[in-house]
């Protein structure tokens, strides 16, 4: 069965010993166990996207050039969409993606567009995106998002020092969970290490 926001609303509540069975997110259902879920799970879910490159949010596209010059940067590009944090900006005929990766800056302009500078031609940008279908995710991320999530809610719906004190405690056992999970995503790819030519590798 796909995982639906839903779904990772009641966890997050379970963890919190909570029996409530939220059935509407978007519209909230009314109960405040669902308004509370719904105003902090998007939230939550892009604050984890943005600290890890997991493999399913991972994306990779050709920058579009903008019309726009600095100093200090031959090439403005556009961020792309649903951009939440860019990995490395590639040069055109990249063999490695941690070896071949180029400097760069972002900036936003007046109109609030973000852009990436640098000073690489026809780049290529490896970039984390907002991944806002939960059947996407994958099993320990969704564990991980519920408890962050709980960490989110249980102030508001505890409230005194029952609910910071769930907090605290869900917090702990979301930062267990996500290093579990940080674990298993990396195990998911394999890194070619860089060549260092023989007669480099002769001198020492």
């Amino acid at each position: 069965m796909a995982t639906t926001n839903v779904a990772i609303a009641n966890l997050a509540l379970a963890h919190l010993g909570d029996d409530a069975s939220v059935s509407s997110l978007d519209p909230p259902e009314g109960s405040a166990e669902a308004e509370h879920c719904a105003l902090w799970l998007p939230i939550a879910r892009d604050t984890l996207l943005e600290m890890h490159p997991w493999k399913f949010a991972t994306r990779r596209t050709l920058l579009a050039q903008l019309d726009e010059t600095f100093t200090s940067w031959q090439y403005v590009y556009a961020e792309p969409n649903n951009c939440l944090r860019v990995l490395s900006v590639l040069p055109e005929g990249y063999t490695n993606d941690i070896s071949d990766g180029v400097e760069f800056e972002q900036e936003s302009d007046s109109t609030d567009q973000v852009m990436i500078l640098t000073n690489t031609p026809v780049a290529t940008v490896r970039f984390i995106s907002r991944v806002t279908n939960p059947a996407r995710f994958s099993p320990l991320f969704v564990d991980c998002l519920s408890w962050l999530l709980a960490s989110y809610v249980a102030g508001p719906l505890l409230k005194g020092e029952t609910g910071t004190n769930a907090a605290r405690t869900a917090y702990a056992t979301f930062i267990t969970q996500y290093a579990a999970a940080t674990r298993s995503n990396a195990t998911q790819s394999k890194t070619r290490p860089e060549h260092t030519p023989g007669w480099i590798a002769a001198r020492g």
